[in-house]
């Protein structure tokens, strides 16, 4: 059945949380990425997800370094409290888009009328394989069986249930959906999304540790070390009850997607998650006697990110990195067409400038704002914005500078000799230039990057630049004997201060 008021707020492990303000310590940053003249943005990257609360390959480095589960979750949530949980949760399952809710026959299948709490035993009608409970006149819940084709039954002689319907067995029931069949434990309930409404969801009541079994070998593998599975176990137990809490009254209080957490039923259970959920069994960690809200992600990149809440914090995360954790580093290459076609408001993108990051780690930490310098406008962007349009991993990149800009930088940047930066890359026969206000820097792939400026430049410029016979510069500008040289491929530059006046050797 669709999930018709889900809010899908991104796409990870576990349900994003909106971003909160920028911490006050934050460090204001000035980051400019100039778009080299292949077009190709490189980025480099830490983690994977928001990198709130636990990361799941920092559980396992943790493990594999010694600690226990519960010194895992003390790292991880600080300042929370251990206590134990009780009751059913109510999920929605996603996967069934119709306004039915079809179970496979199985000996003791029960249907509960929710409006009288009236349970009915369903017969052993020849020839039936499915029960069906659907949306008859009047927005009613009705009940058919499956013999051939599908026959009206009547519980306890009434055309209709009185409110909405579930089926239970002592078994697990078959779900029956357009995509194929998967098995639950405790009741599918056909649930009305408001009172009255025509269609109905497909919602999973059960106890939480049964739903814990169907969640845990979905959101980290079964087969890493059993105190990280158990740690995963209290996170995503914690964040079930925190959902619960949320939506004490709502026909669900959780979905079965990444938007909530992953949660697939009995296929999805392994003996080794549901061991860790036998051995964790009923505890979550709250804050002020409320469930805490125990985000996690798959990486935290070696830094965590602060939550908004006491319990989510930004620290370094030394156990990220072990256990051979793929993408505590990461490389993405962006094309400008692409980002262009995405904002084309820009034109033709000329540099990314990243000017605020959270100021945790390495090159001051997550991109909070970027901007789009284009040559028709910019674009203002939050760093989650650009990571979700681009799918990106994390918010925790940098852009790798290009030669030009590396050499730029090495000389002292804006201070330089060469001034700021006038023009984006070009491209030139055998590589590339930039102009700043005071000079140029040509690259080729064999020479590297190299700055020329002065007579020299206008030397070289007048004899024909890289297409010359001097070819591409092998040398920055140098202090020679009464004046300035440079050297090419085929030839030196050199300027002398007393005659103003540049000669030609080496050709």
């Amino acid at each position: 059945m669709t999930a018709r008021l889900l809010a899908v707020v991104g796409s990870c492990l576990v349900a994003l949380a909106g971003l909160p303000a920028a911490p006050a310590g934050a460090v204001p940053t000035d980051q400019s990425y100039w778009v080299p003249a292949n077009r190709s943005v490189v980025l480099h990257g830490h983690g994977f997800g928001h990198g709130h609360g636990m990361s799941q390959y920092g559980a396992q480095g943790a493990a594999k370094a010694g600690l226990g589960y519960r010194q895992i979750i003390d790292f991880y949530y600080p300042k929370t409290s251990w206590s134990t949980v009780t009751g059913n949760v109510r999920v929605l399952i996603t996967s069934d888009t119709t306004s039915d809710v079809v179970v496979g026959r199985v000996d003791g299948l029960t249907l509960r009328d929710l409006g009288t709490g009236t349970a009915y035993p369903l017969p052993a009608v020849r020839g039936a394989t499915r029960w069906r409970i659907s949306v008859g006149a009047g927005s009613k819940s009705v009940v058919d069986y499956l013999a051939g084709s599908w026959h009206r039954w009547k519980p306890g002689g009434r055309a209709a249930l009185a409110g909405d319907g579930e089926f239970t067995a002592p078994s697990s029931l078959t779900l029956h959906t357009p995509s194929g069949t998967r098995r639950y434990r405790g009741a599918l309930r056909a649930a009305s999304p408001t009172a009255g409404s025509s269609v109905r969801d497909t919602v999973n009541v059960l106890s939480m540790d049964d739903y814990l079994k169907g969640v845990i070998a979905d959101e980290m593998p079964a087969s890493w070390h059993p105190e990280a599975v158990k740690a995963q176990a209290v996170a995503a137990r914690t964040y079930a009850t925190w959902s619960r809490s949320q939506n004490p009254s709502r026909y669900y209080q959780i979905c079965d997607t990444t938007s909530c957490q992953v949660y697939g039923g009995v296929v999805a259970e392994d003996a080794r998650s549901t061991a860790a959920v036998t051995a964790t069994a009923r505890k979550i960690l709250t804050y002020g006697g409320k469930p805490a809200f125990s985000q996690f992600s798959s990486s935290s990149g070696g830094w965590t990110s602060a939550g908004g809440v006491p319990y989510l914090t930004a620290k370094a995360d030394p156990y990220d990195g072990l256990g051979g954790n793929p993408v505590h580093e990461w490389t993405e290459t962006l094309t400008a067409g692409r980002i262009e076609g995405a904002y084309p408001s820009v034109g033709t993108l000329r540099r990314i400038q990243v000017v605020r990051r959270d100021g945790n780690g390495h090159w001051n930490g997550r991109v909070w704002t970027l901007v789009l310098d284009g040559t028709k406008a910019d674009v203002t962007l939050s760093g989650d914005s650009f990571r979700s349009r681009f799918g990106l991993r994390s918010t925790w990149f940098a852009m790798e500078p290009t030669p030009i800009i590396a050499r730029w930088n090495t000389l002292g940047g804006a201070s330089s000799p060469l001034g700021r930066v006038a023009t984006r890359e070009y491209a030139v026969p055998g590589g590339a230039v930039q102009r700043f206000a005071n000079g140029r820097i040509y690259y080729s792939r064999g020479t590297g990057a190299h700055e020329l400026y002065g007579e020299i430049l206008t030397t070289y410029r007048s004899r024909g630049g890289v297409t010359s016979a001097l070819g591409f510069p092998t040398s920055g500008i140098q202090r020679a004997a009464g004046g300035q040289r440079a050297t090419f491929e085929h030839g030196t530059l050199s300027w002398s201060s007393a005659t103003g006046r540049t000669t030609l050797t080496g050709t």
